[in-house]
């Protein structure tokens, strides 16, 4: 998962537990706001009560033909009710309490928050309840959390597509760093140093360092290169040498046939030398961009010229060549180079066939890009087998004859051409390469 996907879900995660957590309190926090306030006028009823009580107006509320001795007054929305009794001589007087309760008036049940307050009048205990209805503030409270729920959730929605888009925004150059400065750099003199823009500080500092580490890698792969190309330009001239001199001496009519043998042998051994450094020379050439392409390739006349060319290889395995091309094909690039690779991946097909065998080569499209498939009946290969194959002096076999380098050689090839190698195998059911051709707009660039 992206970072900024991982910031906006954790950003969005944050807001819900809030929201989560104002849902739990919104009803705690609702009924001491407004229990203060039914709380204040009750007393205020309370106190405007008890300021103007006498003895003629307690008779009036308690002296009834009932035996109950209690007088109650509701109004008429039976939302308030007060309601004066007399109580046991033992009571503490100027008790003062708070409570919630179920009352029913003239028939109806509701709840009410109820000022119970006990006092002295004349060596008389009194019990004075003044209660409000809480039907109204149920109803509130419900009102109000759904009116909050709603608009915390238009903010949680709201803040998810800002924090998106803002997100995006802020990593914007992070990612241009990734795709244009690591994604499609195949190799260092490819880097693009030209700084990214960005108001991040981090993002510049991580520019920077990427530019410097590309320059330090450039600078050694350069130094690799030149060291290449040098050794075996050096190492030729001794090796031209040295078979002179052993084809001198086989001229020798004084040597015996075992001296002789070891003399052959030895010059086998200098041709084998000879073609490694001659391979390594052109790997090193192709990486330092060192071949023209600008030339116009047709592939069907490539693959009819090779076909000719490995005719005897192909008739002393007793292999069929079979090329179905449904397409004429045309690219621009070094036609020199695409003939060895394309002569690299037959003979290799040659090679680790099996006697009797075929290879079959098609092309198309895919994706609207040209691709040549090289498929064999060979030996095939596992999955580690496939991932060394490009690697230089890999061979699947060591009693195949190479040098290990005929597909390192095709893999610079496509890379110089920015064409992609995609490999196909199963373990002895055989192998199909496929070269997937690049659009023109990708050619040489």
């Amino acid at each position: 998962m992206k970072i900024k996907h991982q910031l906006t879900i954790f950003n969005a995660i944050t807001r819900l537990l809030v929201i989560l957590v104002l849902w739990m309190m919104l009803p705690v926090l609702v009924e001491k706001v407004v229990y203060k306030h039914i709380n204040k006028s009750l007393l205020e009823k309370k106190q405007k009560f008890i300021e103007h009580l006498d003895k003629k107006e307690i008779n009036d509320f308690i002296v009834r033909n009932d035996s109950a001795e209690t007088y109650a007054s509701f109004s008429t929305l039976h939302s308030e009710f007060l309601k004066l009794s007399r109580i046991p001589l033992n009571s503490k007087a100027n008790k003062m309490v708070f409570i919630n309760e179920s009352r029913i008036i003239e028939g109806e049940k509701d709840n009410y928050r109820i000022l119970q307050y006990h006092f002295l009048y004349e060596k008389t205990y009194y019990q004075l309840e003044i209660g409000s209805s809480l039907s109204e503030v149920e109803e509130l409270t419900f009102t109000i959390r759904f009116f909050v729920l709603i608009v915390l959730i238009s903010i949680l929605l709201v803040t998810f597509f800002i924090d998106t888009f803002y997100i995006e925004y802020l990593l914007k150059p992070f990612y241009k760093i990734i795709d244009t400065k690591i994604r499609r750099v195949n190799e260092p003199d490819t880097f693009d140093h030209t700084p990214i823009n960005s108001h991040s500080a981090d993002f510049q500092e991580l520019d920077m360092v990427l530019n410097q580490m590309m320059n330090r890698i450039s600078e050694l792969f350069k130094k690799e290169k030149q060291f290449i190309a040098n050794v075996s330009h050096e190492l030729l001239t001794p090796m031209a040498l040295l078979k002179n001199k052993f084809e001198n001496l086989l001229q020798n009519d004084s040597l015996n046939d075992s001296a002789i043998d070891k003399i052959a042998s030895s010059l086998k051994t200098l041709d084998m030398l000879k073609k490694v450094i001659n391979n390594l020379l052109l790997i090193s050439r192709i990486e330092n961009n060192q071949y023209e392409s600008d030339e116009t390739i047709n592939l069907d006349e490539l693959l009819d010229n090779l076909r000719e060319d490995l005719e005897d290889r192909l008739e002393g395995k007793k292999i069929t060549l079979t090329m179905d091309l449904q397409n004429s094909f045309q690219l621009i690039g070094n036609k020199t180079l695409i003939h060895i690779l394309l002569y690299n991946l037959i003979v290799n097909a040659i090679k680790y066939n099996k006697k009797n065998g075929s290879i079959t080569i098609t092309d198309g499209f895919l994706d609207s890009n040209y691709f040549l498939s090289v498929s064999d009946t060979g030996i095939g290969m596992n999955e580690n087998q496939i991932n060394q194959i490009f690697s230089r002096f890999s061979r699947i076999e060591g009693n195949e004859e190479g040098n290990g380098l005929g597909l390192a050689i095709a893999d610079s090839i496509a890379l110089f051409h920015h064409i992609i190698i995609e490999v196909v195998s199963k373990l002895n059911e055989g192998t199909t390469f496929r070269l997937c051709f690049p659009t023109t707009e990708k050619l040489n660039k």
